[in-house]
């Protein structure tokens, strides 16, 4: 393998090597430009390996060749994948990344250090990023807390060469291909992620009479109260008139069977990334989602389609006593930087009488 690196751990940051690709090629074909390794690096949660091994195929598809990588497959997977990608990281020209957070890209990164570095988005950590970068800060992802644990003092020297490889320096290019608002610390590039190749390849999508709702991760990363969050999820869905609830792949069986049972909500698991499956179709004529990735995303991948996108905001009520401190501000940011398209929902939730505000 030579050329183009790319390393992804989860099925948005494969979408959006695929969204580069296409952008950096006049022809929109990735197959007439530099050739381009996608290596799978692969998660070991079930939804998350079913809708990799489908974006595989799609970036075959184009003309890509994909490797796929158990790289946390039991005894011995690191030091395996390690001894069998070092050679194509050092002769790579170009690495794309998804995760500039991940353990396994820092341990990459700090190993070898690449000439020209690509970060794609893989959620609203991009944001973060950038910042964390500009501030010359150790990378945090933004929901942890920020004291060290054990098993991050250990790999505080790891990470700490990897934020210096992921930073512009002599002999060495950064670029992140966002769709997200970032601030681009001095030297680095950004380019702008228009999900040109979803809306070429997919749609327009049929769009039904209803709403539908898009979950997240929140409860599962610890940040909001689970009672808060089915409680807003059936005032939403009773608002809007929506009948189908898009699971986030992280979502856990429980939480989900009891939205289901609570508020009658039909509980879709993508098979795909929520911006191919909306470009597909059938969609609600409204989604509605918490500030997430797919407040920025999903305005570019259904433009002209007719589709409206709602952000509910995170009151700090919903908070867990064990959040981390820049969960609300950063949540804030999120909510308040989206597309102006987006209609943005207020709510209060002081008690389960008190009802959803909309303005």
């Amino acid at each position: 393998m030579t050329g183009q690196l790319a390393f992804v751990e989860s099925p948005v940051q494969l979408l959006n090597v695929l969204e580069w690709a296409h952008a950096r090629t006049p022809a929109g074909d990735p197959a007439d430009a530099a050739p381009l390794t996608v290596v799978v690096l692969s998660p070991t949660d079930p939804m998350s390996r079913g809708q990799l091994r489908r974006m595989a195929q799609l970036a075959r598809d184009e003309g890509l060749t994909v490797r796929w990588q158990e790289a946390r497959g039991g005894r011995g997977a690191l030091a395996r994948t390690l001894r069998e990608l070092a050679g194509p990281l050092r002769a790579a020209e170009r690495v794309i990344i998804g995760d500039p957070f991940s353990r396994y890209v820092q341990l990459l990164l700090s190993l070898f250090a690449p000439r020209h570095l690509t970060v794609v988005d893989d959620g609203t950590a991009t944001m973060e990023f950038a910042a964390q970068l500009g501030r010359g800060e150790r990378l945090v992802r933004w929901h942890r807390k920020g004291s060290l644990g054990p098993r991050e003092l250990v790999l505080a020297p790891v990470t700490s060469l990897a934020r210096r490889r992921l930073a512009p320096a002599r002999g060495r290019t950064v670029e992140i291909f966002t769709s997200l608002p970032v601030e681009a610390p001095d030297g680095l590039t950004v380019t702008e992620n228009a999900f040109a190749w979803t809306r070429t390849r997919f749609g327009p999508p049929l769009l039904t009479r209803g709403a539908d709702l898009v979950g997240t991760s929140l409860v599962e990363t610890g940040v909001v109260d689970a009672d808060h969050y089915s409680r807003v999820v059936g005032e939403l869905a009773g608002a809007h008139g929506a009948t189908r609830y898009f699971a986030h792949r992280r979502e856990s069986a429980e939480k989900l069977h009891r939205i289901a049972v609570e508020t009658g909500l039909q509980v879709v698991r993508p098979d795909l990334p929520l911006e191919l499956v909306a470009r597909r179709g059938p969609i609600g004529r409204t989604v509605v989602s918490f500030p997430s990735t797919v407040v920025h995303t999903l305005p570019l991948a259904l433009a002209g389609t007719g589709v409206k996108v709602a952000v509910c905001e995170i009151a700090p009520e919903w908070l867990r006593e064990s959040a981390s401190p820049r969960a609300q501000g950063f949540l804030s940011v999120v909510t308040g930087t989206a597309a102006h398209e987006v209609d943005r929902l207020t709510a209060r939730a002081v008690s389960p009488a008190d009802r959803l505000e909309f303005g």
